[in-house]
């Protein structure tokens, strides 16, 4: 797995007495996936929820439960991992972690943590929602967000009380997403603007049907996810899929082409780099019906089809980086340099998309990387996180000086 943003970053995770308390399980879990040195800190009311040793089975080192134990191993644990985090994240955080974290108070090892630790944090609340819009909760709140403490959630949904507010604990996904954009904002494209498209075009033939593809968007939200890591100001936009938009992204959503086409010309200012990997339907229908058209009325159906410009080949900017991508069946490599030339790209990503699972509603592809100069990089089976990464590593070079 290429390196991400939490790769290698030291993270304290700390737990407080909440029955949202289990979702941190998972949270702990893909943070070790993704790489993380990963300590745990759990207040005494969290281990009434959940038990240390399901946390001490996933980072396979000591909980720290402890302010001091005097003399201890786990005290001079705690001190160590407080100094040498690259992060502090409480989740969940109760109205009462708030409150102490928001005044100062440092009688448990999750507030003694954040008052010790030079570290930014982020801050996940979880609460009855009564507590939460208490006004005391939200001007402890507003204090550590005058703090620069990162406060991610709480949503709105069914509560441990049985009713329905605003306090639900956000999920693990979506604090990762959190986690990963804070941590790359010091990432080698800090200050870049990146725009990428993703997904497949629809266009129009009557209220119900529309020309499509096979696009599934999946390496365009992988390229988007790899931008985030490494710091870039990063605009997505998708045309329709399933997909869950990468915390962090400006998400533009379109339908056709034509939409496509303008989103992206109104995202040209200071762009550094336009990646394409979204199947933009070559062609749309000359009519559009405004009502369905019934079957039983047709013998045979014919479509007059116009050709949609080409967005790559019609954007001019100067000292933008543009990488195109060429999903061919027959002649990859020749298919691929005619577009790179024709269109005037500085990189461009070929795949035969005969080839069976990879490619389109795959997870993973197998790609070459073409250059104007002509240099081949032909990458073996890979995730599309990781081809984004490959892609980001080409073009980085390739931009001017800020």
């Amino acid at each position: 797995m290429m390196p991400n943003s939490v790769h290698g970053k030291s993270i304290l995770l700390g737990i407080s007495g909440s029955i949202s308390s289990y979702k941190a399980v998972d949270l702990a879990s893909k943070l070790v996936q993704h790489g993380a040195d990963l300590d745990v800190i759990m207040t005494s009311s969290a281990a009434q929820f959940i038990a240390p040793l399901t946390f001490e089975s996933i980072i396979h080192k000591p909980v720290i439960q402890d302010v001091f134990t005097s003399g201890s191993e786990e005290g001079i644990y705690h001190i160590s991992a407080t100094e040498q985090a690259d992060l502090v994240v409480i989740a969940p955080a109760t109205a009462n972690m708030i409150a102490k974290i928001a005044n100062g108070l440092c009688d448990d090892p999750i507030s003694l943590a954040v008052l010790s630790s030079k570290a930014p944090v982020i801050v996940c609340p979880a609460m009855d929602g009564h507590m939460y819009q208490n006004p005391a909760t939200q001007e402890n709140i507003q204090k550590l967000t005058d703090r620069g403490i990162v406060l991610v959630g709480p949503t709105t949904g069914h509560l441990a009380s049985g009713s329905i507010g605003q306090g639900r604990l956000v999920e693990p996904s979506d604090i990762l997403g959190h986690i990963r954009l804070l941590l790359g904002q010091t990432g080698d494209l800090a200050g870049r603007k990146i725009v990428v498209s993703a997904g497949g075009t629809q266009e129009a033939i009557d209220p119900v049907r529309f020309l499509g593809n096979r696009s599934s968007g999946k390496m365009g939200y992988a390229l988007a996810e790899a931008a985030i890591d490494r710091g870039a100001n990063t605009v997505l936009i998708a045309a329709p899929n399933n997909l869950t938009n990468p915390i962090g992204a400006k998400i533009l959503e379109v339908v056709t082409a034509k939409e496509m086409h303008r989103a992206i010309l109104n995202e040209m200012e200071d762009c550094d780099i336009l990646i394409m990997p979204a199947a933009v339907a070559d062609w749309r229908p000359k009519e559009t019906s405004k009502n369905k058209i019934k079957k039983n009325d047709l013998e045979n159906w014919s479509i007059t089809l116009h050709k949609n410009e080409d967005i790559l080949r019609s954007i001019k900017e100067a000292d933008l980086v543009k990488v195109g991508f060429a999903a061919e069946t027959e002649n990859t490599l020749s298919q691929a340099r005619q577009k790179l030339n024709e269109k005037n790209l500085n990189l461009i990503v070929a795949n035969n998309v005969t080839e069976t699972d990879i490619g389109f509603g795959s997870e993973n592809n197998e790609v070459i990387l073409i250059d104007r100069e002509g240099n081949i990089n032909e990458l073996g089976l890979l995730s599309k996180y990781e081809i984004g990464q490959h892609i980001l590593n080409a073009v980085a070079p390739m931009l001017k000086p800020t």
